[in-house]
């Protein structure tokens, strides 16, 4: 057999010339300056990235979350009614934006995103939360043991989230906080342990 070593494959340099469409070209030109991203770098987080494209709903919704946040998005959860399935024809979607650190939370991001068209998820208006992951050295707290139950992750490309809800879920466990139920609403207590 022979050893020929013009055929050995050499390792990827990570560069490649990519021929688009004039039209897409100026597309993609747009939602990187839109994203505050070089396209190249646009491009390939686009490439990389697990985005759900079985629903079109839920990939709009992080289009616009990425649009906003960038690579400072962690990920996208829904939770509320919706998830756990009491909704009614006019409750929203709640929808939970996971934010980097260094990333301020502030009305500003409610902003940019009211800046564009409402967007819909089955035919509830989405109501965005922009969040930051809560210390793990923090109590937990009713509303992230809520997400931590019932929230359904839609993108988490670095598994970040869906680890801080498992961690969430195992303080829940071991009865750090309680949910109770009065009146027929659920709330939480801190737990004996």
């Amino acid at each position: 057999m022979k050893n020929d070593t013009t055929h050995r494959r050499r390792p990827a340099s990570g560069r490649f010339v990519l021929r688009l469409d004039p039209a897409l070209h100026a597309s993609l030109r747009e939602a990187a300056q839109a994203a505050g991203a070089s396209l190249n770098r646009y491009c390939a987080s686009k490439l990389a990235s697990p985005a759900p494209v079985l629903d079109p709903e839920a990939a709009a919704i992080v289009h616009r979350a990425r649009a906003i946040l960038g690579d400072s998005l962690l990920g996208v959860v829904a939770f509320g009614s919706w998830t756990r399935g009491d909704e009614s024809s006019s409750s929203d979607l709640d929808i939970l934006l996971v934010a980097g650190d260094r990333v301020r939370i502030s009305r500003d991001l409610y902003r940019k995103w009211d800046a564009e068209p409402g967007l819909s998820w089955h035919g509830h208006p989405v109501s965005p939360h922009f969040v930051h992951l809560r210390p793990d050295s923090e109590p937990v707290s009713g509303f992230w043991a809520e997400v931590a139950l019932d929230g359904l992750v839609v993108f988490d490309p670095e598994w970040v989230v869906s680890r801080h809800l498992v961690a969430l879920r195992r303080r829940i466990s071991a009865g750090e906080i309680e949910q109770r139920v009065a009146g027929g609403r659920a709330y939480w207590i801190r737990g004996a342990s």
